[in-house]
C-alpha cells in the first residue's frame, strides 16, 4: 500500500456481497433498502471487489468488513468475513480487511477468530453490539479480544444509534442500549493493549465517548454513519483539539460516500490543520501501515 500517495483512509466501509451471488438488485434486500431510505441514498450492495475498483479509482484505501451474526438466517448471496479477507489480498493496495466473530459462539468463535487471523491475515475486528446482541464488557467475549490483543489487533465497536434498522419493524430487532460506549470503558482497562475504536458520533452518548476515548490512550472514534453536518459541536470541539489525533474518517460506505462526507466536512468547524489526521495520519499510526507525513 502506497500510504504517502493516498488520498484517505475509510476507516469504516461494508461488503454486503458475495462474488458468486446472482446479480440482483440491492432493493431486494429489506436491511439495505431501509437505510438507503434513511440517509436518502440510493442501495447498493458491493462486493469485495466492486469496493476495491470504487476506493482505487478514488486513490483511497479502506478498511472492509461484514457483521457475523450467529443467529442470522444463513443468506449465500452476503459475503462471509473469510471470503473478504481472502479476496482483500488481491486487493491490498487499497483494502485492509478485519474480521468479525459473534459471541455468542463462545470457544468456537475463539476459533473462528483465530483462524481469520492466522489463516487470512484480517487486520482487526468489528463488534456490532447492538445488532450481535451483547454488552461489550460481558466477560463471555473476553476470550475473544484476549485473541485479539494477543494478535496486536484493533476491535472495531458499532456505538450509538445510526441508521441501522430506523423505521423498520421494531427497529430490525436492534437493540441500542447494548451500544453505549461507557460500557468500552470497562474493556480499555481490561485490555489495556487493544486498540478500540468507537464507531460513528455515540448518539445519544456523544459525551460518554468522548470521556472514554480521552481518558483511555488506546480508545479512538470513527466519525462514520453520520453527516459531518450533523455532527453535535462537542464533537468538532474535542476533533479540533484534545482529540486530534485520535479521530478516523469514515463513512459507513455505501450508506455515504466518500464524496459526500467530505463535502459535508467543508460545512463544519473542523479546523484545516487537522484535517490530515483525520482523514489519513491517524489511521496510519493506528494500523501500523507506515510513517504518517510529517
Amino acid at each position: 500500500m502506497d500510504v504517502e500517495n493516498l488520498v484517505a483512509i475509510d476507516v469504516h466501509t461494508h461488503v454486503h456481497r458475495s462474488v458468486n451471488a446472482p446479480p440482483a438488485s440491492a432493493d431486494e434486500n429489506e436491511h439495505l433498502a431501509a437505510m438507503a431510505k434513511y440517509f436518502k441514498t440510493a442501495a447498493a450492495a458491493f462486493t469485495v471487489d466492486d469496493l476495491a475498483a470504487y476506493y482505487r479509482e478514488r486513490n483511497m484505501a479502506a478498511v472492509t468488513f461484514t457483521i457475523d451474526n450467529k443467529d442470522a438466517p444463513v443468506d449465500p448471496s452476503r459475503a462471509t468475513p473469510e471470503e473478504i479477507a481472502e479476496r482483500a489480498r488481491d486487493y491490498a493496495d487499497v483494502l485492509i480487511p478485519f474480521g468479525s466473530v459473534d459471541p455468542a459462539r463462545g470457544a468456537e468463535g475463539v476459533a473462528m477468530a483465530s483462524r481469520q487471523i492466522e489463516e487470512f491475515g484480517v487486520r482487526g475486528f468489528k463488534f456490532h453490539p447492538s445488532s450481535q446482541g451483547f454488552y461489550p464488557n460481558d466477560r463471555a467475549a473476553y476470550p475473544l479480544y484476549e485473541v485479539i490483543e494477543a494478535a496486536g489487533l484493533p476491535a472495531l465497536f458499532h456505538t450509538g444509534q445510526t441508521g441501522a434498522g430506523a423505521g423498520t419493524r421494531g427497529g430490525g430487532g436492534i437493540r441500542l442500549a447494548y451500544s453505549n460506549p461507557m460500557y468500552l470503558d470497562d474493556v480499555a482497562v481490561d485490555f489495556p493493549d487493544m486498540p478500540i475504536i468507537l464507531a460513528h458520533p455515540s448518539f445519544p452518548w456523544q459525551e460518554e465517548a468522548l470521556s472514554v476515548a480521552t481518558h483511555k490512550p488506546q480508545v479512538y472514534i470513527d466519525l462514520s454513519g453520520w453527516s459531518p453536518k450533523y455532527f453535535p459541536p462537542i464533537l468538532v470541539q474535542y476533533a479540533n483539539t484534545l482529540l486530534k489525533d485520535k479521530v478516523l474518517f469514515g463513512t459507513d460506505f455505501p450508506v455515504l460516500t466518500p464524496e459526500r462526507w467530505m463535502a459535508d466536512l467543508e460545512k463544519t468547524a473542523i479546523r484545516d490543520e487537522v484535517k490530515p489526521g483525520i482523514f489519513k495520519d491517524n489511521a496510519v499510526r493506528l494500523l501500523g501501515l507506515g510513517k504518517p507525513a510529517e
